[in-house]
């Protein structure tokens, strides 16, 4: 039998899962919701763009939510026990949050990822009491943490497999359902779009689904940064993975591969974002709020400002939604760090300037000398 799919049979085992489920439940009692930032652009008129911050979870990411989901989905299949040792492949803001619920339950977790991580993921997973294994290939994670998995008899929650079904995409107060109750009273409730990236692809699958469940006449677009395998895929359904992997510095979205969550039937549109513009859109986002944000939020702002300008273009107003996924906090000694930036041969500067003029809360005239920013 697969070690992640046994069963806990004995009355104990019950009451303990009885127990843990009703402990994940009191956290997010004790949980707000997240915020929705209104960001008015003076320089398209008719047009707002609105980011969902997920980086106010107590484990500071949108992968809170979907750890949350993955672990309440094994304890109430039966996979998890007192005892189960919890392995996970990671790029890092999903073990954190893992590591977090982990030792909530009282269960040992164990994080593999490639080295290439940030210190600051690495250090927060431990200070969740998590323990981290490293690879030297990121696509080397999937066989490691399987491999675990069956040597500590523990359960692989998997995200690739099961974050665009352990989630309730209906309600239940998802992402989706969150953000169509936040945006009820806005001027323009019913977003034209809503942005996000892919790592997993769950986040997609939940507001693709949500979309239509709910009958909203908005257009999902994901945000792919450029050495991704996803975007590639999307135009081909042939593709199904990167030979050299995948190629892009920005954590948390992008996979060399084509993961089982992700589903392209549920998305309208997809941009493809060099890192460079991805680090350009990022410092000029968080010029623009007066704090850090991370690398993949700033692959959502450019695509959303690529969305914005093609709107403005034909004389379309509107709104826009997307992710402002994590803090750049994470990132002092990577996206932030100009150094860092200058031995990858990353060209960030003329990116963060031309959307620092479209993201500016002035007016102005004439706009076009700033559009080349999406010709990249």
């Amino acid at each position: 039998m697969n070690v992640t799919e046994y069963a806990v049979s004995s009355s104990d085992d019950a009451a303990w899962v009885r127990h843990a489920v009703g402990q994940l439940e009191a956290d997010n009692r004790r949980t707000a919701d997240t915020h929705l930032i209104r960001l008015p652009l003076l320089r398209f008129e008719g047009i707002t763009l609105y980011l969902k911050d997920e980086s106010v979870h107590p484990t500071g990411s949108l992968k809170h939510r979907l750890a949350r989901s993955l672990i309440l989905y094994a304890l109430c299949n039966g996979w998890i026990g007192r005892d189960t040792v919890l392995v996970e492949a990671s790029s890092g803001s999903t073990a954190v949050s893992e590591a977090y619920f982990a030792r909530m339950i009282g269960l040992r977790f164990i994080a593999v990822m490639p080295r290439s991580v940030s210190c600051a993921k690495i250090g927060a997973i431990r200070s969740h009491g998590g323990e981290v294994y490293f690879v030297d290939s990121p696509t080397a994670i999937y066989a490691e943490a399987e491999r675990l998995a069956r040597e500590t008899e523990g359960h692989y929650l998997d995200q690739f497999t099961y974050a665009e079904r352990a989630t309730d995409w209906r309600g239940n107060n998802n992402i989706a359902e969150s953000i169509f109750s936040q945006m009820a009273r806005e001027q323009n409730p019913v977003p034209a779009w809503i942005v996000c990236g892919a790592g997993t692809g769950g986040t997609a699958a939940t507001i693709g689904r949500y979309i239509r469940y709910a009958r909203h006449d908005t257009r999902l677009c994901v945000a792919d940064p450029e050495g991704s395998i996803f975007h590639r895929h999307y135009g081909d359904r042939r593709i199904r993975s990167l030979p050299d992997g995948c190629t892009s510095c920005i954590e948390g979205i992008g996979r060399p591969r084509v993961e089982p969550s992700f589903l392209p039937q549920l998305i309208d549109h997809m941009i493809p974002v060099p890192d460079a513009v991805s680090i350009g859109a990022m410092r000029a986002i968080s010029e623009r709020l007066a704090r850090p944000v991370g690398g993949s939020t700033g692959t959502n702002i450019a695509a959303c400002l690529q969305i914005i300008a093609q709107m403005a273009a034909r004389g379309e107003s509107g709104s826009l939604v997307t992710i402002l996924c994590d803090s750049g906090q994470r990132y002092a000694d990577t996206y932030f760090d100009d150094d860092w930036l200058a031995a990858r041969g990353i060209a960030w500067q003329p990116y963060a300037e031309r959307m620092s003029a479209l993201l500016d809360d002035r007016p102005e005239d004439d706009l076009s000398r700033h559009m080349s920013a999406f010709a990249a």
